[in-house]
């Protein structure tokens, strides 16, 4: 998916449009109700994913089970989270190598992780 996929994906899916908070391009991705972020969408230089060539990469950063982390990191298309925290974030590169239904379950679990917590009744 490309990053005007996912957001024509999020404002049908969680009423989400992309919040710019910064003067560039990468945009966040926020609850409606929290504005806590569930995913991150930005453009950053191939060195810093570690991938050859020049140039730069559309990656999605999204909050993940730490469990399934490590195992994602090994396939192609993920990463360490680039500037979050690394053991419950993920960078995913928009550049067609994760499955658009993977990565659509991805932005779910993100969404749901990162939901106001909810009270317990007494």
């Amino acid at each position: 998916m490309t990053r005007q996929e996912i957001f024509e994906w999020v404002k049908r899916r969680y009423h989400t449009v992309p919040d710019y908070p910064w003067s560039d391009d990468n945009a966040v991705l926020r609850h409606g109700d929290s504005k806590k972020w569930y995913g991150l969408i930005m453009e950053i230089g191939r060195d810093k994913l570690g991938l050859d060539g020049e140039g730069t990469a559309d990656i999605m950063n999204l909050k993940c089970e730490p469990l399934l982390i490590g195992s994602l990191r090994e396939r192609d298309g993920f990463h360490p989270a680039y500037h979050m925290n690394k053991d419950q974030w993920l960078s995913v590169r928009l550049d067609g190598s994760v499955p658009d239904d993977e990565l659509k379950n991805l932005i779910d679990l993100s969404f749901e992780l990162t939901q106001k917590k909810k009270r317990r009744k007494e």
